[in-house]
């Protein structure tokens, strides 16, 4: 196992349930962006559910002045690694923007690694061999994280970062200065990744190009859905089960192009029983789902959210073993561990519900004058 990344081991708190972790998501469908305080204190209410080893953001709209390159979110082992990297990526891409992420010194955050972010835009005669230029993006991401030993790509997306690191969320967010910043999507994550000790690179949300993930529970199917990836190109090399789910959604969304909830139905498929009641035409359309992408299917307890600049989703397993609380007031879909995450920053809700286990909950961008339904 390779623990470039990792920090020292440091056992779980007694007073942590291992079933832990608090996962919230805020969403303008209108694109209205808002300061990253709201998120910072949604998640902070749930702090009970953290133990300090893993805490992290996705913001979508914070880099408007850049919002037609690629910004890259990087983590180095050193600035020695840095220049490896950047000697790498000049071959790639024309760098717009190179600096240091801004961070603040927050008593709580021990910063151990080089944070670092570029604003690239791809080399015409790099792409060339490539069926896209997101399939190029996605190569450039997966080599970096598989081959140059101390150098960590956190986000990859245009008009978009994710911050994590090792902390409190409210403290990790405090650390990024993420007041200062403003979004019309956001997701936070409290706790760590769920098969190795809390190290910066494994905290949550993971992502690939545009697309961010927060996850609850475990992927018991890690194996499985892994291999099913690498028949796809994709190659997982951060030791947390997480990481399938963001390469899941890619691989589907984007270059299968399936919609949503078909999307959804194929990770949280519906058990063999009730694809048994169904009528002949749905029989036959989960039927076929189930049998030919069944090493995409996510096993484990599990409550998600899923992003990307256009879109929010939620998602539970099939039995829903995992708590996941969505509501709505006017332009603003909210997704969240608990109802007092939402409450806290959204005191009186239009609408308040639970989404049955398997039934995701979907928010897409809209345009004026009418806010498009949720699901």
């Amino acid at each position: 196992m390779n623990l470039r990344f990792l920090k020292d081991p440091v056992p779980d708190k007694d007073f942590k349930v291992p079933s832990g972790c608090g996962v919230v998501g805020i969403m303008n469908q209108k694109r209205k962006t808002f300061s990253g305080e709201l998120i910072m204190k949604s998640i902070a209410l749930m702090r009970e559910r953290g133990n300090g080893l893993g805490g992290g953001f996705a913001a979508y709209g914070i880099y408007p002045e850049f919002r037609e390159y690629y910004a890259f979110h990087m983590l180095y082992d050193g600035d020695h690694k840095r220049k490896e990297t950047e000697d790498f990526l000049k071959k790639r891409f024309e760098i717009v923007e190179s600096e240091p992420i801004p961070t603040r010194r927050v008593k709580e955050i021990e910063e151990r690694h080089l944070l670092w972010r570029y604003f690239l835009t791809p080399k015409a005669e790099a792409t060339i061999t490539f069926e896209t230029e997101e399939d190029f993006i996605v190569d450039t991401v997966m080599f970096i994280n598989a081959h140059i030993n101390g150098a960590f790509v956190m986000s990859s997306g245009k008009n978009m970062g994710i911050f994590k690191g090792v902390g409190f969320p409210e403290d990790i967010g405090r650390f990024y200065r993420l007041d200062e910043y403003k979004g019309y999507i956001w997701l936070a994550h409290n706790r760590f990744p769920t098969n190795t000790v809390g190290w910066w690179g494994g905290a949550h949300p993971f992502g690939i190009l545009d697309w961010a993930v927060v996850h609850n529970g475990e992927i018991s199917s890690y194996g499985t859905n892994r291999r099913f990836l690498e028949s796809f190109g994709y190659r997982c090399t951060l030791y947390t089960d997480t990481e399938v789910v963001a390469y899941l959604v890619d691989l589907f969304m984007r270059k299968l192009e399936y919609d949503h909830r078909t999307t959804a139905k194929i990770l949280s498929a519906p058990l063999w029983q009730e694809i048994e009641r169904m009528s002949s035409k749905k029989k036959e359309l989960y039927t076929a789902l189930r049998t030919v992408y069944g090493g995409a299917l996510l096993n484990g307890p599990f409550a998600i959210i899923v992003a990307n600049t256009e879109m929010m989703m939620g998602l539970n397993d099939r039995v829903k073993l995992r708590p996941l609380v969505a509501a709505r007031k006017g332009d603003f879909l909210y997704i969240a561990s608990e109802e007092s995450g939402i409450r806290v920053v959204c005191p009186q809700p239009e609408e308040v519900w639970a989404p049955r286990a398997g039934e995701p909950v979907i928010g897409e961008l809209v345009k004026e004058p009418e806010i498009q339904k949720i699901y």
